[in-house]
C-alpha cells in the first residue's frame, strides 16, 4: 500500500485500528516528496525533522488513547504565508528569506492541538500576488498534471503538493481566488470560508478586507474536517466571527432534493472558454437529475469586480507592505548612504516585480486627489456586487459557476500580459469581495486537464455549500485524484 495516496479520512481510520503508524504514514509521504519535488517545486521548505518528531508525539496519542482527533499524525503542508515558529517563513520573497516567525499562526497552533504533523512550507507567488505561482521570489511550481503548466495561484505550491501526493492536505490563503483557482488547475477540493470564519492572525497580510485561510485536500470529506480544525472565534484577530463553529462532517450528506442552484449568467458568457463552460454546464445538470432545481440569476455587477478588486486589494498591500523597510526583520540592503537610500534599497532588491507593481498601484490609488476618484469609487462598487449576491440568494440557496474561465494554461504564457494574467481570476473574486464562502471541486478533464466547478454560498452557510459539493462528488465520482507524476 502506498500510505501517500491516502486520503485524511482513510488514513484516521488505518491510524485508529493501528493498522499504521504516524511515523510509517509521515516517512511515506516525505519519500514522495524526494521523488517527485524536483520535478513539481512545491516546497520551499521540506521540515523532515519536525515531522518526524510531530509524528512521534502523533503515535505517543494513539498509543495512549488521549488526544486522538481526525488530524492526529496526518502529514499537512503550510503555505508559506502563515507563521510559524521556529521554521522559516519566507512568503516566497527574498525580503523575508530568512524570516524565522516566533510565534504560530493560530490556524498552525489550532492544528498542533489536533496532532497534526508539519511537512513543510509551500511555495507561492510573492506575498499571495499572482495566479499561477509563477510570481515567486524564488522558483515557478510546476502543474503535476503537466509539468509545462501552471498550477494556479497563489496557493500553487499547497495545491501541487496535494495533488502530486506530496501531503495528504494543506492550508492555503485566498485573496481574490488563491485556494480555489489553483485546486481547479490541480484536480483538488479547495475552501475559501466566510469572511472572518478563520482566524488571520498570523497570516501575512495582502490585502486585510480580502484575505482568509481555508483548506486544499482531496476530497470535500477532508475539506470539512481541515474546516472543523481551523474555523472559530480568535480574540487575536478583530475581525474574526464570534459564531459557534457547527460540525461540518454533519453537511456531507449526498441529498440535494428540492435545493435551488443557481446559474449567474455573467459566468457562462465572454471571458469563459467554451470547453469550461460546457464542462461547468453538465455539472449542473446532474445535480439537476439529482433532484436539484436549476434557476437563471443575473450578478449585473460582476463586470465590475476584477476592477475594484485591482484598486482596492493593491491599497491595501501599499499599507500593509510599507512595514518592510529592512529595519526589524528581514532583508536589508548592504550598502546605503542613509536611512532613505537604505529603505529604497531594501525594497528595490527585496520585493520582486509584481509586488513593486501593485504597492505603486495601491499608493497612486491612495494618494492625494486619487482616492476619492478610485478607492472609494471601488469601495461603493463592492457594495454594489455584495447586495447582487443577496438579491441572488432570494431566489436560490447556492450559486454554480465555473472556477477558472480557462483550464491550465502554460508556463510563460501570460506573464508578460498583465491583464490577461488577471482575467484568470474573474470567476473567483466576486467572492471576496462579497466576504462569501466558496469551494471549488473536480468536475471534469479537458484535454487531460482537471476543470473545476465552482458553488458560492451565503456568509456563514458552509453547511449548505458543503453538502452540495458533497453530493456532486458522489454523483461525479472525482475524489482523490493524483497526477501521474512519477
Amino acid at each position: 500500500m502506498e500510505l501517500w495516496r491516502l486520503t485524511v479520512h482513510e488514513a484516521h481510520e488505518l491510524l485508529k485500528r493501528r493498522e499504521i503508524s504516524a511515523t510509517e504514514l509521515t516517512k511515506a509521504v516525505l519519500e514522495r516528496i524526494s521523488q517527485v519535488d524536483g520535478k513539481v517545486q512545491a516546497f520551499l521548505t521540506v521540515t523532515d525533522e519536525l515531522a518526524l518528531k510531530m509524528a512521534e508525539d502523533a503515535d505517543r496519542r494513539f498509543a495512549s488513547g488521549e488526544g486522538i482527533t481526525p488530524l492526529t499524525g496526518i502529514p499537512i503542508a503550510i503555505k508559506d504565508n502563515m507563521c510559524t515558529k521556529g521554521v522559516r517563513t519566507t512568503c516566497a520573497s527574498k525580503i523575508l528569506h530568512n524570516f524565522v516567525p516566533p510565534y504560530d499562526a493560530t490556524v498552525v497552533a489550532k492544528l498542533k492541538e489536533a496532532g497534526a504533523v508539519f511537512i513543510g512550507k509551500t511555495n507561492m507567488d510573492e506575498f499571495a500576488m499572482g495566479s499561477s505561482t509563477e510570481f515567486s521570489g524564488f522558483f515557478p511550481t510546476h502543474n503535476p498534471w503537466d509539468l509545462s503548466r501552471v498550477p494556479g495561484g497563489s496557493s500553487g505550491g499547497s495545491a501541487a503538493a496535494v495533488a502530486a501526493g506530496e501531503c495528504l492536505a494543506a492550508l492555503g490563503s485566498d485573496t481574490g481566488g488563491s485556494i480555489r483557482q489553483p485546486a481547479a488547475f490541480c484536480g483538488v477540493v479547495g475552501l475559501k470560508p466566510t469572511y472572518g470564519r478563520v482566524s488571520r492572525y498570523g497570516l501575512v497580510a495582502f490585502a486585510s478586507s480580502l484575505d482568509q485561510i481555508g483548506p486544499m485536500t482531496r476530497d470535500v470529506t477532508d475539506c470539512a474536517l481541515l474546516l472543523n480544525a481551523i474555523a472559530g472565534h480568535d480574540p487575536m484577530d478583530s475581525t474574526s466571527i464570534p459564531q459557534p463553529v457547527p460540525d461540518y462532517t454533519q453537511a456531507l450528506v449526498a441529498d440535494v432534493k428540492g435545493m435551488r442552484i443557481g446559474l449567474p449568467r455573467e459566468y457562462f458568457g465572454d471571458g469563459i472558454d467554451l470547453q469550461v463552460a460546457a464542462i461547468v454546464q453538465q455539472a449542473a445538470e446532474r445535480l439537476a437529475q439529482a433532484g436539484a432545481e436549476l434557476v437563471e440569476v443575473s450578478l449585473p455587477t460582476t463586470e465590475y469586480a476584477l476592477a475594484a478588486y485591482y484598486i482596492i486589494a493593491p491599497a491595501e498591500a501599499s499599507s500593509n507592505l510599507a512595514r518592510y523597510d529592512g529595519v526589524q526583520y528581514g532583508y536589508r540592503a548592504p550598502v546605503a548612504d542613509d536611512i532613505v537610500a537604505m529603505y529604497c534599497r531594501t525594497r528595490k532588491e527585496g520585493f520582486g516585480h509584481e509586488v513593486k507593481h501593485r504597492i505603486m498601484l495601491g499608493t497612486y490609488t491612495l494618494s492625494a486627489g486619487y482616492y476619492e476618484a478610485y478607492y472609494l469609487r471601488a469601495a461603493r462598487v463592492r457594495t454594489l456586487i455584495r447586495r447582487d449576491f443577496e438579491r441572488a440568494f432570494e431566489r436560490c440557496d447556492v450559486l454554480l459557476t465555473p472556477t477558472s474561465p480557462v483550464p491550465p494554461f502554460r508556463l510563460g504564457e501570460r506573464t508578460d500580459d498583465p491583464l490577461l494574467m488577471k482575467m484568470s481570476d474573474i470567476c473567483t473574486i466576486p467572492a471576496n469581495m462579497a466576504g462569501l464562502p466558496a469551494i471549488s471541486v473536480p468536475c471534469g478533464f479537458l484535454d487531460g486537464l482537471p476543470v473545476g466547478v465552482q458553488f458560492i454560498g451565503k456568509v456563514l452557510d458552509e453547511m449548505t455549500l458543503l453538502r452540495v459539493a458533497f453530493t456532486y462528488e458522489q454523483l461525479s465520482g472525482y475524489r482523490n485524484l493524483l497526477a501521474p507524476i512519477g
